[in-house]
């Protein structure tokens, strides 16, 4: 899928801005009709998402469909093109229509959708356009929540006990995300609506080789002549083919490397007839090999960290400057990593990691797909959407250099039912090997559990763990987190597989120190990863550390959280903490290849 881009042939106009917003009543389905003018709405910013742009407990935690609203022109010069609208994710659910012609749905809240409207709108004329939200989660969404209407989840049957039960069962539905963080909604990325000629190129496939070939598939509309032309960072043009796939090679090739090597960039310049496109890719490679992550052939080794979208006012809403300051943060620690934690992110935010050399962890939104010992997740019927998932986000992300690998998900249940996780694991780790045109390493990222029993896990390209020794359990002793960690290493290595850290922290209340490092302080958290990363050093089979998390962020509240997870090296408002601090001085010393 191409980003929006406007040149030569294309146009192209942002819809962001203030809306009008008003919440459902309740009284919404998705097979509504369009409601009409919201005369009593809102304003509110797109993109954000609309829950802390109002301060009142019914934006926060409202539970189910909102609308949005507003009126646009097209412009005379788009007569004669085909026109689109697209949206860069809307949270989870969505409806469209022009006027009171439904235009698509979409389910999915972390990936793009788009539609042609030609037929929908005159040039030179205005249009009205209403999007229905609905920010539910349940069984079947990715990510998953608890379903409040569930007997289960609410407790006994009899209404007659005067129980907390009882309690629960009274209690008004909203949502139970089955995950820790905030489920922010609402149209949080941008809205575009753009044009193309009418013979267009629809996408571009590019694969590239450390020696300079690059084999290329341009798909398209209509009839025409296709000619891709590769330039360099500096506009000049060093290679050229004709037709709609082939092979074609750069002399003397300059690859892309991880920062701070040169993340360098070429351009694929594609004309179809009319229409022109303009996409940017890096020449390098990845591949697992024994027990080593090669990128460009080299042993690498990760230093990063987990991350969120999140930040004051805008929620989940696409933040250019917040994104520039946290890629900055990333260099100033001497990283060279993240993972997209536990959804895919803005498209703006790849770009930047591919100019800046910030290699990613590619993750789908299947978080929560853990019901625990007594209820088989695996049959509530994920699979198909899950699929879809995986298809739209590789053909979003595919020609990104800095994605190295794909994540299927994040601590779903491996291990109470283990013959029903690795199958439906494993049809989604051929599914994601058999779409990537550069048949990236595939990964699902394994809570804590029983590995012994977990026969999932050790079957991907590369073993990705969530370890909490010494603060989930264990809590507070080091000591025998380390003895903890070691025996479990023992096993992994026996394993012939890379294994690298996805997750491990602790919780820090920022300004809180102790002279005996304890639970919550800054020191404690600073102990806790230089004991950790100690023992992970000696394992030459480890190939990487991403702490949890980069910086604090919001979740639902609850007594396990004090208004958000704090284990962050970065408060919320990005100041460092002790551990920051110590991270850096280890990061800085720690080259990205051939580390062990």
């Amino acid at each position: 899928m191409l980003r929006v881009k406007q040149n030569r042939s294309r146009m192209a106009m942002e819809l962001n801005g203030i809306w009008n917003f008003q919440l459902d009543d309740g009284s919404f389905s998705e097979q509504g009709e369009m409601p009409g003018i919201l005369k009593n709405g809102d304003p509110v910013a797109v993109p954000a998402s609309y829950n802390d742009q109002k301060d009142c407990k019914e934006y926060r935690d409202h539970y189910g469909w909102v609308f949005y609203q507003r009126k646009f022109a097209v412009p005379f010069a788009a007569a004669g093109q085909r026109i689109f609208l697209r949206f860069g994710a809307v949270a989870h659910q969505a409806v469209v229509w022009l006027g009171d012609r439904r235009v698509c749905t979409h389910q999915g809240g972390f990936l793009p959708f788009e539609a042609e409207i030609t037929e929908f709108v005159e040039p030179g004329n205005e249009a009205l356009l209403t999007v229905a939200v609905d920010n539910k989660v349940n069984h079947k969404t990715l990510p998953m929540g608890n379903d409040p209407t569930q007997t289960a989840f609410f407790g006994s049957d009899n209404p007659g006990i005067p129980s907390v039960e009882t309690a629960k069962r009274q209690q008004a539905p909203q949502n139970r995300p089955n995950f820790d963080f905030f489920n922010y909604a609402g149209i949080y990325r941008p809205v575009w609506l753009y044009t193309t000629p009418i013979p267009r190129i629809k996408d571009v496939t590019i694969v590239t080789d450390t020696d300079g070939k690059i084999e290329y598939k341009i798909e398209v509309d209509g009839e025409g002549e296709a000619q891709i032309a590769i330039l360099d960072s500096d506009e000049k043009e060093v290679a050229v083919s004709h037709g709609l796939t082939g092979t074609i090679t750069v002399e003397n090739p300059k690859l892309w490397w991880p920062y701070p090597g040169v993340p360098y960039l070429y351009t694929a310049r594609i004309t179809y007839g009319g229409d022109s496109y303009d996409q940017t890719f890096g020449i390098r490679t990845v591949e697992v090999k024994g027990t080593q992550f090669l990128i460009n052939h080299q042993p690498f080794y990760f230093k990063g960290f987990g991350k969120h979208e999140d930040s004051y006012f805008h929620g989940r809403g696409l933040d250019n400057c917040l994104n520039v300051k946290d890629v900055n943060l990333i260099h100033w620690l001497g990283a060279n990593s993240f993972r997209t934690s536990h959804y895919p992110y803005a498209e703006e935010m790849y770009d930047l990691c591919d100019r800046e050399g910030i290699v990613i962890i590619d993750e789908t939104p299947a978080v929560g797909v853990n019901m625990g010992e007594h209820e088989n997740v695996y049959q509530f019927g994920t699979l198909g959407h899950h699929r879809q998932v995986i298809e739209d986000l590789i053909a979003r992300d595919k020609n990104h250099p800095c994605v190295v690998m794909w994540s299927l998900g994040n601590e779903p249940d491996l291990e109470h039912f283990p013959q029903d996780a690795y199958d439906y694991w494993h049809e989604l780790y051929g599914l994601a090997h058999e779409k990537d045109p550069q048949n990236r390493p595939v990964t699902l990222v394994c809570c804590q559990n029983d590995y012994t029993k977990d026969i999932t896990s050790r079957t991907m390209d590369v073993v990705c763990l969530n370890r909490y020794y010494g603060w989930y359990n264990l809590s507070g002793d080091l000591d025998a987190a380390c003895n903890g960690w070691n025996m479990e290493l023992d096993f992994w290595q026996e394993q012939d597989k890379p294994v690298m850290f996805t997750e491990y922290g602790a919780d820090t209340v920022a300004g809180m120190h102790q002279v005996v490092p304890g639970m919550f302080s800054e020191e404690f958290q600073a102990e806790y990863y230089d004991r950790i990363n100690a023992e992970c050093d000696k394992r030459p089979f480890f190939i990487g550390e991403q702490i949890w998390n980069f910086a604090d962020f919001a979740t639902i509240q609850g007594p396990m959280r004090v208004v958000g997870n704090r284990k962050g090296i970065f408060t919320r408002e990005r100041t460092p903490k002790l551990a920051a601090h110590s991270l850096r001085s280890r990061w800085r010393k720690i080259p990205n290849f051939f580390y062990k």
